[in-house]
């Protein structure tokens, strides 16, 4: 039986199997929608966890390529050159490398995957124990001394969450060659989530030996490097020496179509096998087709992010907060999805244990034009650079948030960008925008590593540049905070939210990871990120 590092109680881990988003949130027709299978209310449309049926399952069946229309290309398998999540080409990563730990949805735990147990009495003392015999695709073993070189390459190259692990982790060190013993400066309850994502994703000693510029992807996950088409195909063979059985696939192939449209119609018609979808409009057509899958809500799942940083008109609040009133995320869904989403300020999913209603800062054109006049009395000249999608409906997302900004005295200059990498490029490494599409996706089951990552003044990945004392405060005493206090927190950071406007809160939303009938097998972690060892295909 595998141990488990269990929440249940704590404020961290939602009832993802059982929690619904909220009820009400109709469709664009205010009710429910048809499909193949019967009906489905927007309630079990963003029902979280493994939804619908893929038939039969039957015995797994050997060989075979599956094929998954990725949201983005990771561009490297270096865990440290990109964001190792779903939403950023993270799932390639996880098929190599594998993770320490897991999240769980349906025991709304993290349990051991790649590792053999994990455990702690005050949440400050970790001790990781590996499993014996375990070894990477080039024959090295997967011991401790490979952890805590991993994890400490990952560190010294800034890979995503370096700030939480540097800050937190007061000494990691190996105890024999199957134990890790992480020892940390304060109580942390999630830290098990940081090892069922990136920073648990273990590369071999030889991976990085040649340092950053001559890495080599080398993991101990279920696939192994076979070939790489920049912008047009990654393929992945299967690693006959995983610990966790040899993969029933031969191959796993990863592509990347211009749209979430683009990636359901290829689903439906065979031409893939796996999507990744996220576009509400398109993530609520594949549910009423009847696609099962895997759900994955969040709070924040549509924001435009505002650069803060100096020199940017973002700066300036009174700019951000005229931003903000100056658009309808109603409006927004309408005009984009069809009324499709979850529309909304409040920063949290519906579904989260941890959601209450704050009174938020909803769209207001007066109160916009008043404020925009405020700066531009000052010296602002008005002018914003707003980076977004090409494809259709992000064209028309552009068109929407660019009539409303002009209309209370904006002059916005549109960047239509070719794809993710390229968007994911201008707001996390370059910082070159003004508003940009994004999403924070806050994730039921660890909002504390998603708030601080992304809000942290001194952290790396902050995309905005937001800085604010009492949002650092807050965000710092979450770390170890369960039950009411953490509730509690948790509304005072989205309070400060709205006042502050690090970004314009556009609602609730989800990842959708759909399959066709024959697909079996796949499982996910936290983070969105798909686990693909125990895929095949009927």
């Amino acid at each position: 039986m595998r141990n488990r590092i269990t929440t249940r109680g704590r404020v961290a881990v939602a009832l993802l199997a059982t929690t619904l988003l909220a009820a009400g949130c109709a469709g664009a027709d205010g009710g429910e929608e048809e499909s193949g299978n019967g009906t489905l209310s927007k309630e079990e449309i963003y029902t979280a966890g493994v939804v619908g049926t893929s038939g039969d399952e039957g015995e797994p069946k050997a060989g075979g390529t599956l094929t998954l229309a990725d949201y983005s290309e990771a561009r490297s398998l270096d865990p440290t050159k990109t964001i190792p999540n779903g939403a950023a080409g993270g799932n390639a990563l996880a098929a190599v490398y594998d993770v320490l730990m897991r999240y769980d949805q349906p025991s709304n735990s993290f349990e051991p995957w790649l590792a053999k147990s994990l455990t702690t009495e005050d949440d400050i003392t970790w001790t990781l124990e590996l499993r014996e015999d375990v070894a990477f695709s080039d024959g090295t073993p997967l011991d401790a001394a490979a952890v805590v070189g991993s994890i400490g390459y990952y560190m010294k190259n800034a890979g995503y969450n370096t700030l939480l692990l540097a800050t937190n982790i007061k000494d990691m060190r190996p105890d024999g060659n199957t134990k890790v013993v992480f020892t940390l400066n304060r109580p942390w309850i999630t830290f098990p989530n940081m090892l069922a994502s990136g920073p648990g994703m273990v590369m071999a000693p030889a991976a990085y030996r040649g340092g950053p510029e001559k890495f080599t992807p080398i993991g101990a996950g279920p696939f192994v490097m076979d070939e790489y088409k920049p912008a047009e195909e990654l393929v992945l063979s299967a690693n006959p020496d995983y610990w966790n059985g040899k993969p029933s696939l031969d191959e796993v192939r990863f592509v990347w179509l211009g749209s979430d449209d683009d990636r359901l119609s290829s689903l439906t018609d065979g031409t893939v096998d796996v999507a990744n979808i996220r576009a509400p409009q398109t993530l609520e057509k594949a549910r009423t087709d009847g696609f099962a899958g895997i759900m994955a809500p969040s709070g924040l799942g549509g924001l435009y992010w505002l650069n803060n940083r100096e020199g940017r008109a973002a700066s300036d609040v009174r700019v951000r907060q005229a931003i903000n009133y100056a658009i309808d995320p109603e409006v927004v869904a309408e005009r984009v999805n069809g009324g499709a989403g979850l529309p909304g300020r409040n920063i949290y999913s519906p579904s989260a244990p941890y959601f209450s209603e704050v009174e938020t800062a909803d769209f207001d054109a007066a109160k916009a034009k008043s404020l925009l006049a405020e700066a531009k009395a000052d010296g602002y000249d008005g002018k914003l650079t707003y980076i977004g999608q090409s494809d259709q409906a992000s064209q028309t997302q552009a068109v929407t948030v660019e009539a409303m900004l002009e209309a209370v005295g904006f002059e916005v200059q549109t960047d239509l960008l070719r794809n993710i990498a390229d968007q994911t490029q201008r707001i996390y490494v370059t910082h070159d925008y003004d508003i940009a599409v994004s999403a924070m996706s806050v994730p039921d089951e660890d909002p504390y590593s998603r708030l601080a990552t992304n809000l942290n003044s001194q952290s790396p990945q902050n995309p905005s540049g937001y800085a604010d004392p009492e949002m650092d405060r807050l965000i710092a005493e979450l770390q170890g905070a369960s039950g009411d206090e953490a509730t509690d927190l948790l509304k005072q950071i989205n309070e400060l939210w709205q006042e502050t406007v690090p970004g314009v809160a556009m609602g609730a939303g989800a990842f959708f990871v759909p399959w066709n009938d024959d697909v079996h097998g796949i499982t996910s972690t936290s983070e969105t990120l798909l686990l693909l060892g125990g895929a095949w295909k009927g």
